[in-house]
């Protein structure tokens, strides 16, 4: 027993020797890595850093129904969620790396050599990539390859096997622990010194705060008095900018100099044209309220919010450049190479679409598509929003599957009417009686005629509209139910101007939006 006992001490002793250092090891070269290739993309762009070009190579090829996923239960937080799962998996990779290293340095030295070539491949998949992209990822991996060869070398020779056991040899393990420490301090400063000179690079804050919107040709109405019931919980009538829901593929934000920026309209046009910002600011703008929605949102979802937007008109655009005949879909590609079409048709039948520069009375904010942004009301955000606006392309659907139709979305997706109580919120408790139901509802383009409210699967109450701003935008709703003690299901439909009614079938938000009743239980005392 005490000989078995001391054989597997002496293992355990013997793996010690290697797998901890080795994890060490590994996870040092692979924080150079990333240091030098956040440095180097200070040259080349935040986007070819590579856990960022990795990452944005991941968003395309995740399967749809993961996308789905991933938006649902991490919500904006999915690109933290990624980020985070790249960097894992590089430490996972990292630590069997430097492990496998102590024993076949080649192997090892491998292993971290095609991360950087993966890093590399992912940069230029990019729709926008350029040659020197690969840059960040290769000399990373290079950088990695030489510390991990010194750091394996050194440790190796200030270890000396005596009897069955290791002891160091106090210059050689002086001389380790001193490379060992400065090689994660060169990752450390690389890292930190190319974080701030990115941003300091390629942040457009400081231009887009200096941005002046001029006074719209054609304002909005002035909001009625009466579209926000008052009614504590009830979403604002005007979302905020801050509040606004974001969702797109982005891992960084497009940092677009309005300066530098430029607005190609090709394709299946007369004229083709090019709008610098200044040019854009020069034309006649108009002011106009949207609700904006994505086609992410599931039932009672929060992707959708509404806002006074300010821009110039697309439809006069397009009709200056001239647009050809079997022109029916016009592609917006933003400076990330995103891609959405929206039907020609739907721009140019006198609905409100707009290169919008302004939200809620600012430039548009970066993660909003500053400088540039394009918006069609009617239609979910993927078919008709394009951020970082920097190209339009008159062409045909029968020729060109933009992004997300190539994912199996569908090509053409109106908003489909939708309600959502947000007063009482769900599983609150609430006085028995008379309590007030409120939320809102939507229709964009089309507009909101009616909405109704029930409790417990009994009898439809018509709930009391408040003021409409225009049919571009949500309506908002109250509704008294007389509610004994107990557990309650409160469920809600709209009807929008062409007297469809809500559906109250479920249906999952792919390929054209989510459709069925919101519903909330509550408790009543």
């Amino acid at each position: 027993m005490r000989r078995f006992v001391s054989t597997i001490g002496t293992a355990v002793t013997r793996a010690a020797t290697w797998t901890v250092p080795g994890a060490v090891i590994g996870l040092i070269t692979a924080g150079l890595a990333v240091g030098v290739g956040e440095f180097a993309a200070a040259w080349s762009g935040p986007q070819t850093a590579p856990a960022i070009a990795v990452g944005s190579a991941a968003i395309d090829l995740t399967p749809t129904p993961l996308k789905e996923y991933a938006v649902r239960h991490f919500g904006t937080n999915d690109k933290l969620v990624l980020l985070t799962g790249i960097y894992v998996t590089l430490g996972l990779i990292a630590v069997a790396a430097g492990v496998v290293a102590l024993r076949r340095l080649a192997v090892g030295a491998g292993l971290v050599a095609l991360f950087g070539v993966v890093g590399a491949w992912a940069a230029l998949s990019r729709p926008t990539s350029r040659g020197g992209d690969l840059w960040p990822s290769l000399l990373g991996a290079a950088a990695a390859v030489v510390a991990m060869v010194l750091l394996v070398r050194s440790y190796q020779a200030a270890r000396v096997e005596e009897g069955g056991s290791g002891a160091w040899l106090g210059q050689d393990r002086r001389r380790f622990l001193a490379l060992a420490v400065g090689t994660a301090g060169a990752a450390a400063a690389t890292g930190l010194v190319g974080r701030v000179a990115v941003d300091r690079r390629y942040n457009v804050a400081v231009k887009r705060a200096k941005v002046r919107i001029p006074a719209p040709a054609v304002r909005a109405p002035a909001i009625p008095a009466g579209v926000h019931p008052n009614v504590a919980g009830l979403s604002d009538f005007i979302t905020p900018n801050s509040d606004f829901y974001r969702v797109d593929t982005a891992l960084v934000l497009p940092q677009v100099d309005p300066d530098a920026w430029t607005l190609r309209i090709r394709g299946m046009v007369d004229h083709p044209l090019e709008l610098s910002f200044a040019e854009l600011l020069a034309r006649p703008l108009i002011e106009h309220d949207q609700t904006l929605s994505c086609v992410s949102n599931e039932v009672g979802g929060p992707y959708v919010g509404t806002a006074r937007w300010i821009g110039a008109s697309l439809a006069d655009l397009l009709r200056e450049a001239g647009v050809q005949r079997g022109a029916d879909q016009l592609v917006g590609r933003s400076i990330d190479g995103m891609t959405i079409g929206t039907p020609v048709e739907s721009v140019l039948d006198g609905r409100t679409g707009l290169l919008a520069v302004a939200m809620n009375g600012e430039p548009l904010p970066i993660a909003h598509g500053f400088p540039c942004r394009m918006l069609v009301p009617g239609f979910f955000g993927y078919v008709s929003a394009t951020k970082w606006l920097v190209d339009l392309e008159l062409a045909r659907f029968a020729d060109y599957d933009p992004y997300w139709v190539q994912r199996g979305y569908s090509k053409i997706a109106p908003v489909k009417t939708a309600s959502r109580i947000d007063v009482p919120k769900p599983f609150g408790k609430v006085a028995s009686g008379m309590v007030t139901v409120a939320g809102v509802a939507w229709a964009t383009h089309r507009g909101i005629d009616a909405v109704e409210v029930r409790s417990d699967g009994g009898p439809w109450h018509l709930a009391r509209l408040a003021q409409a701003d225009s049919p571009d935008t949500w309506r908002q709703w109250t509704c008294d139910l007389n509610l004994a003690p107990g557990l309650h299901k409160l469920e809600v439909r709209a009807t929008d101007s062409s007297g469809a009614v809500q559906p109250e079938q479920r249906v999952d938000t792919f390929p054209d939006g989510a459709t069925g009743w919101h519903s909330v239980v509550i408790t009543a005392n």
